[in-house]
């Protein structure tokens, strides 16, 4: 997509400016996922190269040899660790049902490791936002500035609280179920609900850079990595394209997943 300067999080207090990149159409699947874990990847015994993932006008901000130890042992080790959740257990060891529903479960190691092995990256907070808020046009959502819950999964399907914890599994749906009404100015799909999508930075983001030129804050010093856009499981207050939400890195979410960058 053609880059352009807007306001992050829909505030002029903090203007960017995007050079050129390329976002993924779709969160990423567990067939797509399937093939980076069958092929042994993404564990302290294959882990990334070092510098692998890096964004090209951003220094250091490639994988980082510090980061191997936050991978599992093994790809035995991480198929296990990927059923983290008996409600919305997105992995299945096998091909099955699952196959186009976004992968969840996965750590921000995982999903740094994963858009490295798939000759991508993962997105700077800054560049998902441009790309949800149309960049320039603003938006409040990525299809507009008036919510409309028939764009995107998101509360569960209206489902209880308890039912919604408890699943079912069909609250998460495959990945574009709701395009092309819900995609977003430049087409991705799913940038409201579904999945939170991890992005590359901590949590100061973006109160901690104030002259964004192609910026993220990489800087270690807080614990959280950040994700953006808004889960099945949320409501609308959590849909916007300036909400944002972090963990630590490590953590196994239901609710979170991948989608990944790339540079012209």
């Amino acid at each position: 997509m053609t880059g352009g300067t807007f306001n992050r999080d829909n505030d002029a207090q903090y203007p960017a400016t995007i050079s050129n990149f390329k976002l993924d159409v779709y969160e990423v699947t567990v067939a797509r996922f399937r093939k980076f874990v069958d092929g042994g990847n993404g564990t302290q015994a294959a882990p990334p190269a070092n510098g692998a993932g890096a964004h090209p006008k951003i220094a250091d901000s490639g994988w980082q040899a510090s980061f191997n130890a936050s991978l599992e042992a093994d790809t035995a080790a991480l198929k296990a660790a990927l059923k983290c959740s008996t409600g919305y257990p997105a992995w299945s060891d096998a091909p099955g049902a699952n196959e186009n529903k976004p992968i969840n479960c996965v750590t921000w190691y995982e999903a740094f490791a994963f858009c490295a092995w798939d000759g991508g990256r993962l997105p700077t907070e800054a560049e998902w936002n441009y790309a949800a808020a149309g960049g320039n046009e603003q938006r409040t959502y990525p299809w507009g500035n008036q919510f409309d819950g028939s764009k995107l999964v998101y509360n569960c399907d209206g489902a209880g609280d308890q039912q919604c914890l408890d699943g079912p599994f069909s609250n998460l749906k495959d990945v574009g179920s709701k395009s092309p009404a819900g995609d977003g100015k430049f087409g991705q799909a799913d940038l409201a609900g579904n999945l939170w999508e991890y992005v590359l930075d901590f949590e100061r983001y973006p109160y901690s850079i104030t002259n964004c030129n192609d910026c993220a804050d990489i800087q270690p010093g807080v614990p959280n990595r950040m994700f953006r856009g808004g889960a099945f499981f949320n409501d609308e207050n959590y849909q916007t394209t300036s909400t944002r939400i972090g963990d630590v890195p490590t953590q196994r979410d239901h609710d979170v997943g991948i989608r990944c960058a790339r540079s012209p």
